[in-house]
């Protein structure tokens, strides 16, 4: 047994065994959130760290011409409160296929630092630039595990800070973000990424939709919520209750709830319901053993963005699918995410 395996494991969960929560962490409660004019104006650090672009988990740790490393970006919201003396926990947040928005991954950023968690809000497209501009072209190039790349070397910079509880961090997705949210929950591609051992303490997917699908269903542990709206069209619930069975037998707690009459990204700034993009829905992906992604129709392997753009072009609907924003929805996602992050926060799952 290796010194640096005493040290990364062995160590941290005999302390966590012997200590108690309350002696080590003070609990949180975020059911009361601020209101959206009172963080208008909070403004978070912008920080790079060390990440990589593997286009698939195959790609991997298969050397600077599949896995080149990148200087991840990202925006860091500290609590006034955080201090090594009480550190805080703390949400990464990955934005959907528009980028950072300052009504929503920004906005949130500033609400959980209000309420005493620091928020890190991922912006991999801005990491990327010199691989693609364009909005389809980012898709094509950017994908969701480098998304997941630059989440978990996130969780490695937080670990890094002493102001941050390591044990007590989130992954929170949007849309691009909320799919690749969901597939960090599965242990092989934890284990790919964050090979150290470093595991977020839950994951809310904000309807990101449900394409694909593990072999090996196997999960980190960390329990998962799933967040979407009835009239959302590019979230297939019944893909999406297979995916929180693959959870389940994996090992881990996890919930699809469905707010009735809710479009996609209730928590934007367009009132709508206005028609966006084209529908992803009807894509199936499988993940293998060996990490490679390939299409269950086609049974293309998505090995660069020709194939992706080949496979998508296959899959993907003609129609778009309805936007519009819902304050009440909002409010009862927050009340929900909250309640389910104080229960991982305050080891109460």
């Amino acid at each position: 047994m290796t010194r640096s395996y005493l040290k990364q494991i062995i160590l941290p969960l005999l302390i966590a065994w012997v200590t108690p929560l309350s002696a080590s962490a003070g609990e949180i409660d975020l059911t009361d959130w601020p209101a959206l004019e009172t963080v208008n104006t909070a403004r978070g650090e912008a920080i790079t760290y060390p990440s990589h672009s593997p286009f698939t988990l195959w790609e991997v740790g298969k050397g600077d011409a599949l896995d080149p490393p990148t200087d991840a970006r990202a925006i860091l919201f500290m609590p006034d409160e955080a201090s090594t003396e009480k550190p805080v926990p703390a949400v990464v947040l990955l934005h959907g296929a528009a980028g950072v928005l300052g009504s929503r991954e920004l906005t949130y950023g500033a609400q959980f630092a209000k309420m005493g968690v620091a928020a890190l809000v991922v912006d991999a497209f801005g990491a990327r630039r010199d691989r693609a501009t364009g909005f389809i072209d980012r898709l094509l190039q950017v994908t969701e595990t480098m998304l997941i790349a630059d989440a978990y070397a996130g969780l490695r910079h937080l670990d890094s800070l002493p102001e941050i509880d390591a044990n007590r961090v989130a992954l929170m997705g949007f849309s691009y973000g909320g799919l690749s949210t969901m597939l960090a929950a599965f242990e092989q591609a934890a284990e790919a990424l964050s090979p150290e051992g470093l595991r977020f303490a839950a994951h809310v997917s904000f309807y990101g939709p449900c394409l694909a699908r593990f072999d090996n269903t196997r999960a980190t542990g960390a329990p998962v919520l799933l967040l979407a709206g009835s009239q959302d069209a590019i979230v297939d619930p019944s893909r999406c209750n297979e995916v929180v069975e693959d959870l389940r037998l994996g090992g881990t707690e996890a919930e699809f709830i469905v707010y009735d009459g809710a479009y996609h990204q209730w928590d934007g700034r367009f009132a709508g319901p206005r028609t966006i993009g084209r529908n992803l829905a009807p894509c199936e992906l499988n993940v293998n053993e060996r990490g490679v992604v390939r299409d269950t129709l086609t049974l293309l392997p998505m090995s660069g963005p020709f194939l992706r753009k080949v496979i998508l072009g296959i899959c993907v609907g003609s129609e778009g699918y309805l936007i519009g924003r819902d304050d009440a929805v909002r409010n009862r996602s927050n009340q929900q995410v909250g309640n389910f992050l104080m229960r991982a926060f305050n080891g109460k799952n």
